[in-house]
């Protein structure tokens, strides 16, 4: 689990498969069970507020969800003064992502280099089945990986979201990002950058 603080009043937390094993959800598709099981969203406010001083008591919330497998879920929590009545006290946002494109920042170029090397390491997973286009910019001092033509049906897809999330960070509707990479980043490795990488860099 990973927890970002984006401002005083919001942060994001991804949440891995390991982590989402902690939810009993043998009947309920991932979401809901996260949703429904109110000790987990206990526990995780008290991690944040342990963690990156993220304090609640007292705030409403707008909880933001978006899922990018059954295995993979990020939340976006938004806390606001008592005093807005415009505002309920708890929004569920939920959206599944079936977009066959991401992007994702990577601080350096050996931070994507150890992802690649630890994916290599998974045998029961081939990151070709997830997508064969993984191409790796530089812009502004930081390496992201564009992945185009993502395999959504891809079986244990969430091992790859999992474990990428441990190296780098998503960034959420890339569209416009992604023609800025194209127009003013400098291509380091075309298409098959993870497959490169693992050949002459692990």
């Amino acid at each position: 689990m990973k927890i970002e603080k984006l401002t005083e009043n919001k942060i994001r937390v991804i949440v891995n498969s390991s982590d989402l094993k902690l939810i009993n959800s043998t009947e309920t598709p991932i979401i809901s069970s996260t949703l429904d099981n109110h000790n987990f969203l206990f526990d995780l406010l008290k991690r944040a507020k342990d963690e990156v001083g993220f304090e609640t008591d007292g705030f409403k919330l707008l909880i933001e969800i978006i899922s990018s497998s059954d295995d993979f879920v990020v939340f976006t929590i938004t806390k606001y003064s008592l005093f807005d009545k415009k505002l309920p006290v708890v929004k569920r946002k939920i959206s599944n992502d079936s977009k066959t494109s991401s992007i994702y920042k990577f601080e350096t170029f050996e931070e994507f280099c150890n992802f690649c090397n630890c994916i290599n390491k998974i045998k029961s997973f081939n990151y070709k089945t997830f997508s064969k286009n993984f191409s790796i910019y530089y812009y502004k001092n930081t390496y992201y990986l564009l992945i185009k033509n993502i395999n959504n049906s891809c079986k244990n897809k969430g091992v790859f979201y999992a474990l990428i999330s441990e190296f780098s960070k998503p960034l959420y509707f890339s569209n416009v990002f992604e023609n800025k990479l194209r127009e003013y980043g400098k291509i380091i490795i075309r298409k098959n950058a993870i497959e490169k990488c693992i050949k002459y860099f692990s």
